[in-house]
């Protein structure tokens, strides 16, 4: 009788030890997951998942949004649920149509579960990528601009985000050169790396640093070495003027004077271009170039746009910032 008591007793607590591996893996009470899907703001799409278990939320675990795309499946997120059984995860979109699930994991005591039906999705534009810009650095730059005195460089970083589901179609690496637009006069922009380069296997954005370059006013203006231009005037000018002469007043016949005093009238008005400010090199050798202005003050929207092209049709989506220059 007892090694029959004890029997059971070892066949239960075999039981309890397989069900256990099991109750760890999420085997338990019924859950349901539910998605809905906010408004679609560009390429971004605002979600909410909701795990309830008997009427109650369930508080602890992780849900995933699973996309269905171009007939292939793509993992979108992963969030943990709050203490009120809810996730609110914002998801970046391909252009297409997508059929969205969220997926519950389970823990112990409560069951994985899959929302039911997948939500519809479709995106009209182009969101094979998103462009940000953010850490700007630089003058008294602020959390979101760039304040700079004329003189001084500032720095933004600015990220290139593919779409999951872009990336798992492509078949060959993409280029994606960045640009600037909207710089005041007297500024200039460059970026390292210019063109950064999207693979199949990119899952973080990619990052490239935007330096923007602002000038100051020169205090006086740049001089050049001067010349003896009085000289070099004369040393073109008066074998010319003899020869001239000597032909004048060689010359025969009625009109003599009057051909030597034109003549000598056109000697001194050359003479006289050539040696004073009427000539641009004159000008230039005693004045110089104007001092270079500072870049104008004011406050300017500067877009950033990073443009790829697929060998078919060109992608571009850009975001802007604002620079002030005091």
């Amino acid at each position: 009788m007892n090694r029959r008591i004890l029997r059971l007793e070892l066949v239960a607590g075999l039981g309890i030890a397989l069900a256990m591996p099991a109750l760890a893996a999420g085997v338990g009470v019924a859950t349901i997951t539910t998605l809905s899907a906010g408004t679609l703001s560009g390429c971004s799409q605002p979600l909410t998942v909701n795990v309830t278990a008997n009427g109650q939320p369930v508080t602890s675990g992780t849900v995933t949004i699973n996309d269905e795309f171009n007939g292939k499946a793509v993992s979108l997120a992963s969030m943990a649920l709050s203490s009120a059984g809810a996730a609110s995860p914002t998801v970046s979109l391909a252009e297409g149509s997508h059929s969205l699930t969220a997926v519950f994991s389970g823990i112990t005591g409560y069951a994985t579960s899959t929302s039911t039906p997948a939500v519809a999705v479709s995106v009209a534009t182009q969101c094979e990528f998103t462009v940000t810009t953010s850490n700007f650095l630089g003058g008294t730059s602020t959390s979101s601009s760039l304040i700079l005195t004329p003189g001084d460089a500032g720095t933004v970083t600015v990220s290139i985000t593919p779409s999951l589901e872009f990336t798992s179609t492509l078949t060959q690496p993409m280029l994606v050169t960045i640009s600037c637009a909207g710089l005041p006069d007297e500024a200039s922009c460059s970026f390292t790396p210019q063109s950064p380069e999207i693979l199949s296997t990119t899952t973080e954005p990619l990052t490239s640093t935007m330096i923007v370059q602002t000038l100051a006013a020169s205090t006086t203006s740049a001089l050049p070495a001067k010349r003896n231009s009085s000289s070099i005037a004369w040393a073109l000018l008066l074998p010319g003027a003899l020869g001239l002469g000597g032909f004048a007043w060689g010359s025969r016949g009625r009109r003599r004077w009057l051909s030597r005093l034109s003549l000598v009238a056109l000697i001194g008005l050359v003479t006289l271009l050539g040696t004073t400010g009427c000539n641009p090199r004159y000008a230039y050798e005693h004045h110089g170039p104007p001092p270079n202005p500072a870049t104008p003050a004011g406050t300017y929207t500067i877009t950033v746009t990073a443009q790829s092209n697929n060998g078919v049709n060109a992608v571009s989506n850009s975001t802007t910032f604002a620079l002030t220059v005091n």
